[in-house]
C-alpha cells in the first residue's frame, strides 16, 4: 500500500487553499495509491470561537463531495478526506469521507469524540456520529478512519480493529498555544504521538496521522490562536517509526506499507487471542464508582 500524506497551511481563502490541495494531489499521485488529507482542510480551524456564521462552510459539502469525487477520479487514487457536513437545518457533522479510484464515495465516518476546549469549541458546531467504527472497504484495503480527537481513545482504535481495519487513519487539527512555555508544548506533543504509537502496538497495524501547520488566529476575543505543530507520522505494527515530518513546513509524507506484516506481528503478539472479553463489561460504565 503506497500511501502519501499531505500537511499543509491555511491559504488565506478557501479557494486558495482549494487550488493547493488540489496541486498536492496531483503531486502525490504520482507516487502513491492512498492520499490523506488533514482534518476540515478547506477552511481555517474556524472551531476558535462560536460563531453562527462559520455554519455557512458546511453548505459547501455537496460542492466538496464533486470536487474530491472527481480528483480521486483523474488520479486513480483513493483519497480520504475531511469535511463539514450539513446534514439538516441546526444538524452538523465533521465528516471523513473517502472516495475510490473512480470518484465513487467508498464510505464515509462522522467523528464521534467531540472536545470543548479552550480555542477548540468544537461541540458548539459538531454534533457526534451516530454511523459507528465501521472501516471502510476499498481497492487498497479496508481503512479505519477516525478523525483527530478520536485519536486519544483506545476503544475507537480497538473496535476498528476488532471489525477488520488494516490500517488507522486520523486528520488532525492540533496545536500549540503561545503562551504555554516551551516544556509543556514538548509534553504535548510527546503525548500526541505517544498514545496513537500504541494504537499500533496493541492492535498490530499501522497508523498514520495527518496535521496542519501554521499559526491561525480567528478574528474573536475567544481566541489567542494556535501554532499548529505538524509532525504527521506514519507508524508500523510495531509501533515503528516509518517517516514523520517537521513541526513547521508544508510536506507531502510518503510510506509504501506491506499489510502481510501485521499478519506477522500478530502471529508473535497475539493480543486479539488473548483478550479477556468476558472481564471487560465495565469498560462500558462512565466510571466505576
Amino acid at each position: 500500500m503506497k500511501i502519501a500524506l499531505i500537511q499543509h497551511a491555511f491559504k488565506t481563502t478557501r479557494e486558495e487553499t482549494c487550488s493547493y490541495i488540489l496541486q498536492k494531489i496531483k503531486e502525490a499521485a504520482k507516487q502513491s495509491e492512498l492520499v490523506v488529507l488533514q482534518e476540515l482542510h478547506n477552511t481555517h480551524y474556524f472551531c476558535q470561537n462560536e460563531n453562527t456564521q462559520n455554519f455557512d462552510f458546511a453548505c459547501y459539502f455537496d460542492e466538496d463531495i464533486t470536487f474530491y469525487s472527481q480528483i480521486a477520479k483523474e488520479n486513480q487514487v483513493v483519497l480520504v478526506t475531511s469535511l463539514f457536513e450539513r446534514r439538516a437545518a441546526g444538524l452538523y457533522h465533521n465528516t471523513a469521507v473517502v472516495f475510490e479510484k473512480d470518484g465513487s464515495i467508498a464510505g464515509k465516518y462522522r467523528k464521534m469524540h467531540i472536545p470543548d476546549d479552550p480555542n477548540f469549541y468544537e461541540k458548539f458546531y459538531f454534533t457526534p456520529g451516530d454511523i459507528g467504527f465501521n472501516p471502510i472497504s476499498t481497492s487498497v484495503g479496508k481503512l479505519g478512519v477516525l478523525v483527530c480527537w478520536d485519536q486519544w481513545y483506545p476503544e475507537a482504535a480497538r473496535i476498528m480493529a476488532l471489525k477488520g481495519a488494516e490500517i488507522l487513519i486520523y486528520p488532525t487539527a492540533i496545536g500549540w498555544f503561545n503562551e504555554d512555555p516551551e516544556d509543556e508544548k514538548q509534553r504535548q506533543r510527546d503525548a500526541w504521538i505517544a498514545v496513537q504509537r500504541g494504537h499500533a502496538v496493541a492492535n498490530g497495524i499501522p497508523v498514520v496521522a495527518v496535521n496542519r501547520v501554521g499559526f491561525e488566529k480567528d478574528d474573536s476575543a475567544q481566541s489567542n490562536g494556535i501554532l499548529f505543530w505538524g509532525s504527521s507520522f506514519v507508524f508500523g505494527p510495531q509501533g515503528e517509526l516509518i517517516v514523520q515530518a517537521g513541526t513547521d513546513k508544508e510536506e507531502i509524507l510518503y510510506a509504501d506499507l506491506n499489510k502481510k506484516n501485521s499478519e506477522e506481528v500478530r502471529r508473535i503478539w497475539p493480543f486479539l487471542r488473548d483478550r479477556r472479553i468476558e472481564e471487560y463489561a465495565e469498560i462500558l460504565k462512565r466510571y466505576c464508582d
